[in-house]
């Protein structure tokens, strides 16, 4: 018995209590203790949701913090030529306002016909860094839009890994899809557009553009309006972004081309095909660049007709419903597809010889043909990222995913459906105009993610499941036959040889995904991670030298000529001078008129005195040339020259180029042709 002490009547009276009850009773603290620990066991399913969205987090991250090397290693700054004409637009956007930036007249680009901005690019990069950077203002952050233009890039990175988890979950599994966001978020092919400081269109167009399929694709799955109005809106968002937007609109059009040919027409293609279409043209339309080139550009045309043979399908079907008779129609049918191909044939054919249906443009016709830039468009051909991919190219981009996009392929021509039919197409597709153009890797990347992810989720699922088995001798069952009982017995018996061969696979398998992560990480660190605008080199004694002569130069141009001064250069800067020196250019990098652009060539390829007269009527005070001198700098003006006078010679005949080679070979030196010494270049 333990004595217990009460108060009664102000006195103290002792009382007892069994000690059998009173050991036993825990105390409070320990009683919770166990409660909670009890609450928080979790089951199968929230555990496996539990390291589903902790692993999307790392993604997330490692997709972030991956494209930070040169942010490290250097400063905080854009890169390249084009980001400079982004990041001038958006700080001319954050500090006058987005009408003034719609109706922006630039009179210090293309002296002396100007641009206007809002017509003349597509303004969703710079209206999304605005808005990032409006929102930031509001919560009291301290920001600089440039750091904002700076980090939109791996930020959008970052949310492309969400996109592909969800594709690779709505094609395949949840496996799958968390493969695809982890080799997106350090694929090669998709970081070189994609680092901190890379603010161009691309930046958000990727990100778009699978965010675009993945609706569709969803919405063709769930036949639901609500997705096929979201995969529109998402469509307006790649329109306003990039005009790699002529993709989707050829592509999905394609693809149920095909679904229509192989008999998969279905009521959720009707809805999901009709409803991104007409919604996502009328809101495509708002874009001053975009315009009416919907109704009126034979690039277009292809989504046009297939609305229309849509249209033709659900007549059908519903005539199908109201006739009994098959022969019948059989006979409608043919009557019926005839005409509506004859009719759309001959509206297309009167359409393009009125003029109201433009031709291809020639960018569009290059990725068909290789070889068509080069003989017709040389201002095209000469930028080096529209040049043939190199299969080291590939190689380099996307090192194992090569070789396990085949097998994606094999694995989605398994399991055919709705889902696999389009990642297959768009792989395909992709793959191809990636060998055409080496700058399409960037959107071939999201296909072969994801269709490597299906092999790799694919493989070591039934490698897996064949460890799991268990490899214990089953005698026969009551009332089994014996020719059972030996089969099971044989089957018994090769089991450890199925385990010990998954278990060598899996093993090969990780150590390839982890030769993946170490080259992925070599490359982005040492490949693209180094802004163009600074260069860098080792010295004699392996210490790291920083070459900043251009945005020295473009700060001494700033800093001592007139602010109304006139300078000459090759198109390529044109946007770096006037984004940092602030003064007014003849041409850049918007290339629009190809004729002004070959007037500069033919005053670059021109003796000295005919160029001065051709500079004097362009009204120029300063020549900028680049040279790279010692250092052996392989971007130079001497390098490009060539393409001046090609360029040049296109629309002046007076410059031929074979003036300036010496039994064809291109010489700089005291044996160069007497043009190539004499000329202002």
């Amino acid at each position: 018995m333990v004595g217990k002490v009460e108060a009664v009547n102000g006195g103290v009276k002792p009382t007892t209590t069994p000690a059998s009850t009173a050991d036993l009773a825990p105390p409070a603290t320990t009683r919770t203790t166990a409660f909670s620990f009890r609450a928080l066991k979790l089951k199968t399913k929230q555990q496996e949701l539990l390291i589903r969205v902790t692993i999307l987090c790392l993604v997330y991250v490692l997709a972030f913090i991956a494209r930070l090397f040169s942010v490290l290693r250097y400063e905080s700054m854009i890169h390249e030529f084009d980001p400079y004409f982004n990041y001038r637009t958006t700080l001319y956007l954050t500090q006058k306002g987005f009408y003034e930036f719609w109706n922006w007249f630039d009179s210090e680009s293309w002296y002396p016909l100007g641009r206007i901005i809002g017509g003349t690019l597509y303004p969703g990069l710079m209206v999304t860094a605005a808005l990032i950077y409006w929102t930031l203002r509001f919560l009291r952050f301290a920001v600089h839009i440039r750091e904002v233009c700076v980090l939109t890039a791996p930020f959008f990175a970052s949310n492309t890994t969400l996109v592909a988890y969800f594709f690779g979950k709505e094609l395949w599994d949840s496996g799958a899809g968390l493969v695809a966001a982890a080799l997106i978020a350090i694929c090669p092919g998709y970081i070189s557009r994609s680092v901190a400081g890379s603010y161009d269109n691309e930046a958000v167009a990727i990100f778009a553009l699978l965010l675009t399929f993945y609706l569709f694709v969803k919405a063709v799955n769930k036949g639901s309006l609500a997705w096929a109005l979201a995969s529109a809106f998402g469509y307006f968002y790649m329109v306003s972004a990039w005009g790699g937007y002529v993709f989707i609109i050829n592509l999905i059009p394609l693809y149920v081309l095909v679904l229509l040919i192989t008999g998969r027409y279905s009521m959720r293609l009707y809805v999901a095909y009709n409803c991104m279409y007409v919604l996502g043209m009328l809101l495509a339309m708002q874009i001053r660049f975009v315009g009416f080139q919907h109704v009126q550009s034979g690039e277009h045309m292809a989504a046009m007709g297939v609305f229309f043979l849509m249209q033709v399908f659900y007549f059908l079907d519903w005539v199908k419903y109201l006739l009994n008779d098959s022969k019948l129609f059989q006979a409608f049918l043919r009557i019926t597809v005839t005409c509506a191909v004859g009719v759309g044939a001959v509206a297309l054919g009167v359409g393009t010889a009125s003029g109201y249906i433009s031709p291809w443009t020639g960018r569009f016709y290059s990725l068909l043909d290789p070889t068509y830039a080069k003989d017709h468009i040389p201002i095209i051909a000469s930028v080096s990222e529209h040049q043939p991919t190199a299969w080291s190219s590939f190689m380099f981009d996307f090192h194992i995913l090569l070789f396990l996009f085949p097998a994606g392929l094999y694995f989605c021509f398994k399991r055919l459906s709705d889902a696999t039919i389009f990642i297959v197409m768009y792989g395909l597709t992709s793959m191809y105009f990636a060998g055409v153009m080496v700058r399409l890797i960037l959107v071939a990347t999201p296909a072969v993610c994801l269709i490597s992810a299906i092999a790799v989720s694919a493989t070591i699922k039934n490698l897996t499941q064949l460890l799991r088995a268990k490899n214990k001798a089953a005698g026969p069952g009551k009332g089994a036959t014996s020719a059972k009982a030996s089969s099971k017995a044989s089957l018994d018996q090769s089991l450890p040889f199925q385990r010990n061969g998954a278990i060598a696979l899996l093993v090969g398998a990780f150590y390839l995904l982890s030769r993946y992560s170490t080259h992925c990480t070599w490359v982005t660190s040492e490949a693209y991670s180094s802004p163009s605008i600074v260069l860098a080199a080792r010295g004699a004694y392996g210490n790291r030298v920083i070459f900043d002569d251009y945005r020295e130069a473009y700060f001494w141009l700033r800093q001592n000529t007139p602010s109304d001064a006139k300078v000459m250069s090759w198109w390529d800067y044109g946007y770096q001078i006037t984004a940092m020196g602030n003064r007014t250019v003849i041409v850049d990098n918007n290339t629009w008129n190809n004729t002004h652009i070959a007037t500069v060539g033919r005053a670059m390829s021109s003796y000295e005195d005919e160029a001065y007269e051709i500079m004097r009527s362009l009204d120029v005070d300063y020549v900028l040339v680049v040279f790279g001198g010692v250092t052996g700098y392989s971007s130079d003006d001497i390098n490009k020259f060539l393409w001046m006078v090609r360029i040049g010679g296109g629309v002046f005949p007076v410059i031929k180029e074979p003036d300036y080679l010496v039994n064809g070979e291109y010489r700089v030196d005291k044996g160069a042709a007497p043009k190539m010494l004499n000329c202002l270049m």
